[in-house]
């Protein structure tokens, strides 16, 4: 089609092969996949495959680094900052070599393989450090999809009408859009249904927060439901990560975690 020849963008998207003739553009390794493969790897063995805890905290270091730059208004992250991320990166590579060297078993097969790929894809799995326009993630644009998926499962595999395909589509655009946007699905399908479909107040949430006349501050400290303070929000801990991880990701948070540490 004339989609791929078009786009101009950084593709942010998974080890799939077919991406690879897409050369004019710029690519970027999802990083929760790459946190779904390291776990794999290191889950069977923790002690003998460290270098993969290393590398996935790697990542989660680089990504809460990109979160408060951006909550900085910094338009690129400081050298000083790429170069800890670059060694860090560096140095779980080093000692994932030396814990594969040896061992014939597919654990360690599949260690090497993952190295290979941390080091050929370097550029493009650090992507987002590099380009603070581009998501640590490319869940925004998997999880709209996830429900065509389901739907073609249960019904089959195809739908029986084309009218019956745009109908699913519409509904399922107005709902992923209403849910970026902060509203419950069940609230959206009520107002569609009452006083009128919810319209977006601008392009983007983004593009909302931006004209406002004063941003929300950040909570100094976590309040717990009972309203008595809960302490600061607790240390991230990759092993426990499940896709999808909004709380992982969502800018507030980091920001107001940065701002407890400091």
């Amino acid at each position: 089609g004339g989609i791929w020849p078009a786009f101009t963008g950084v593709l942010v998207r998974d080890g799939y092969a077919g991406y690879e003739h897409l050369d004019k553009i710029e690519h970027a390794w999802c990083g929760i996949h790459q946190v779904r493969d390291l776990r794999a790897v290191h889950d069977p063995d923790p002690e003998g495959q460290s270098w993969a805890e290393a590398m996935v905290n790697t990542l989660l270091l680089a990504n809460d680094t990109a979160h408060a730059a951006r909550a900085e208004g910094r338009a690129a992250l400081t050298d000083t900052e790429l170069s800890t991320i670059g060694s860090r990166y560096a140095g779980a590579i080093a000692r994932g070599r030396q814990e594969n060297t040896r061992g014939s078993d597919p654990l360690h097969a599949q260690a090497r393989t993952l190295l290979r790929r941390f080091q050929r894809h370097r550029d493009m799995i650090l992507r987002f450090t590099v380009n603070l326009d581009v998501s640590f993630t490319n869940n925004t644009a998997e999880l709209p999809a996830r429900s065509v998926k389901v739907q073609q499962r249960t019904s089959g595999g195809s739908w029986r009408t084309l009218q019956g395909l745009i109908d699913f589509a519409v509904v399922q655009s107005y709902l992923s859009t209403a849910t970026k946007w902060g509203i419950n699905t069940l609230d959206a399908m009520t107002q569609l249904f009452t006083t009128g479909a919810w319209l977006p107040p601008a392009l983007t949430p983004d593009t909302a927060a931006a004209s406002s006349e004063a941003p929300e501050a950040l909570p100094e400290s976590i309040t717990a439901a009972d309203g008595t303070p809960a302490g600061p929000p607790p240390k991230l801990d990759w092993r426990r990560i499940r896709v999808p991880v909004a709380g992982l990701l969502d800018p507030a948070y980091v920001a107001a975690r940065a701002a407890l540490i400091a």
